[in-house]
């Protein structure tokens, strides 16, 4: 059984006003076997689309290597835009070391409610994936059963937007959750079935999965 541990610490900071909050990288990112167009750092699978959906949105001109400036871009964009990453899942076992959700077994989950406590700017948290099992919204809707807490639908189109009400000791604060869709190509065919993505795609057929999801993000990310 292989322990798939999160490389990485939370990449908070107290300005921070929205928080990207997936699952696990890759596990050789645990192993420390990075690809030389790897990022040593949080999404920096050569194989996810979310540096790159940024890099479009934002014209960021990011390196795809496995150096300390490549990681160094990326954490200069996230505190520029007060943006942190979180990811809900600390560990997990796997009798097969490969990257899928449904193969993580024994989760253990970080206290992502407490972070929220501790970092008070946060309002809004950006889930790379949804409700599917071992999906970050997901997880996030079984760590909030601990405090009693649950979301509320504001919309149920994709991507689904909810809310809820964290308790503080003076007041109480409102989190918005947007569950995006995920930045894999395993998500290639989900995006291939919408309905919004079939007419964009009618309408001018060089339109990508990628578009679709730069698109998508845009509004959630400016």
């Amino acid at each position: 059984m292989f322990l798939h541990s999160h490389p990485y610490e939370p990449f908070l900071f107290p300005e921070a006003t929205k928080l990207i909050v997936g699952t696990l990288p890759p596990p050789r990112f645990t192993q420390g076997q990075l690809k030389p167009d790897d990022v040593d750092f949080c999404y920096g699978s050569r194989n996810g689309q979310l540096w790159p959906i940024l890099d479009k949105i934002f014209k960021l001109q990011l390196k795809y290597e496995t150096t300390a400036f490549a990681a160094q871009q990326r954490k200069d964009f996230l505190i520029a835009n007060r943006i942190g990453v979180c990811d809900i899942v600390a560990s997990a076992e796997r009798e097969k070391i490969d990257a899928s959700d449904l193969g993580m077994q024994n989760i253990r989950l970080r206290n992502l409610v407490g972070y929220l406590k501790e970092y008070t700017q946060v309002n809004t948290l950006l889930f790379t994936g949804g409700n599917s099992k071992n999906g970050p919204e997901y997880f996030f809707r079984k760590h909030l059963k601990e405090f009693n807490l649950r979301l509320t639908v504001v919309s149920d189109v994709v991507p689904r937007i909810h809310v809820f009400t964290l308790p503080l000791e003076d007041e109480a604060r409102t989190i918005k959750t947007v569950s995006l869709t995920a930045p894999s190509g395993a998500a290639n065919r989900a995006v291939g079935s919408m309905e919004l993505y079939k007419k964009l795609k009618d309408e001018n057929p060089d339109f990508t999965t990628f578009d679709f999801r730069v698109m998508q993000y845009k509004p959630f990310f400016q």
